[in-house]
């Protein structure tokens, strides 16, 4: 039998791709959301080994259900889902309120509570986390930037907690990518050129790009790798 992969988010865009790969090598995939038909649709083009599992990520009671539908050992957690919420402009303190925590909830809590529902499934040694964060956790986009953001400081705290289970946690920074809801479907070509010139590479992301730092994160080759964040954005935010 393959490896457990569970990813969160796993029915369009990045948790798709990522899904996909895993498949690829034979694992048993568990694809988590709120949208059953979507789900429901990735699994069946991935094939017998892609499961769908429906879930609202944001409620204990809903994680713990949908955590009592896997396997009692997981090896890859793929924590992708996440939601960009809009802005909240002006002095109206309950827009305000209620953006941040929305977007705390939508970006921050989905991941910590399905890690901290499966932290004891982990295969130790050998387990691995690896969480979708933003460029905008390090370039800064409001309420939904601070939530990215969160979760590196997060991250940090729980790869020092799961090392010594050799159990490895690292965050995927995605820049732009294309062809994603997240981004819109119907991205102009003014947009994906304008976008394309702000890279090293001339050209904009596409989900099979951050998929390929998540498989390769999750992979037995990165076990020396942990606490760290792998950038994926063509060098439009260079490293330090």
């Amino acid at each position: 039998m393959g490896r457990v992969v569970v990813v969160s988010g796993g029915g369009t865009g990045i948790g798709a791709a990522a899904a996909e790969l895993f498949a690829g090598d034979g694992a048993e995939v568990y694809l988590l959301g709120r949208r059953e038909n979507v789900l429901a649709a990735t699994a069946e083009k991935l094939g017998p080994r892609a499961h769908a599992v429906t879930c609202d990520l944001r409620s204990p009671r809903s994680v713990e259900a949908a955590v009592r539908q896997l396997p009692g050992t997981v090896d890859v957690l793929v924590n992708n889902a996440g939601a960009r919420g809009v802005a909240a402009g002006g002095d109206d303190l309950t827009a305000v309120a209620e953006r941040w925590t929305s977007d705390f909830r939508n970006n921050v809590l989905v991941a910590v509570l399905l890690t901290a529902a499966l932290t004891r499934r982990l295969r130790s040694p050998g387990g691995r986390v690896v969480t979708v964060s933003s460029l905008a956790a390090v370039r800064g986009n409001g309420s939904y930037g601070a939530a990215k953001s969160a979760l590196h400081g997060w991250n940090l705290t729980l790869a020092s907690e799961l090392g010594p289970r050799g159990v490895t946690a690292n965050v995927v920074v995605p820049g732009f990518i294309a062809g994603t809801e997240f981004f819109g479907q119907d991205t102009t070509d003014d947009e994906r050129t304008r976008r394309a010139a702000q890279t090293l590479v001339n050209r904009v992301g596409e989900p099979g790009d951050a998929a390929a730092a998540i498989h390769y994160l999750a992979s037995p080759d990165a076990g020396y790798v942990t606490g760290q964040f792998l950038h994926v954005n063509g060098g439009a935010l260079p490293g330090r």
